[in-house]
């Protein structure tokens, strides 16, 4: 079982990034995904929790309107869009699975190894 967070990188101001979490080992329809990141110096926040019974996901007020989330089924893989960055989602992204349709991020199932997002000119 494993997830795999990529797409990181560095990238301007009011630029767009893709973070993809690839699952091996279990079907994300079984389960929630979070995205979490973390800036140096900063408590770890939740960006994104979907719920992939239903479909539905939650994005937080920090990246509401600018982050969207989608998934391609035959790869068993989540995306992360992240439009007009801002220097504020400069953070080490990660992606976790919880089986159901929770995201508690001291409960999650698994993670994923964290991919490093920075906006900067």
């Amino acid at each position: 079982v494993q997830l795999q967070a990529s797409g990181g990188g560095l990238v301007q101001p009011g630029g767009s990034l893709r973070l993809s979490c690839a699952a091996s080992g279990f079907t994300l329809d079984d389960y929630a995904i979070g995205w979490f990141r973390q800036a140096p110096g900063k408590e770890r926040e939740g960006v994104s929790c979907t719920n992939n019974s239903d479909g539905s996901t939650f994005y937080a007020d920090s990246v509401k309107g600018r982050f969207t989330i989608s998934r391609d089924n035959a790869k068993n893989t989540q995306y992360l869009q992240m439009n007009s960055l801002e220097a504020e989602d400069t953070a080490v992204y990660s992606c976790a699975a919880r089986r159901g349709s929770k995201c508690l991020p001291d409960d999650m199932d698994y993670w994923g190894k964290g991919t490093q997002v920075t906006v900067s000119s």
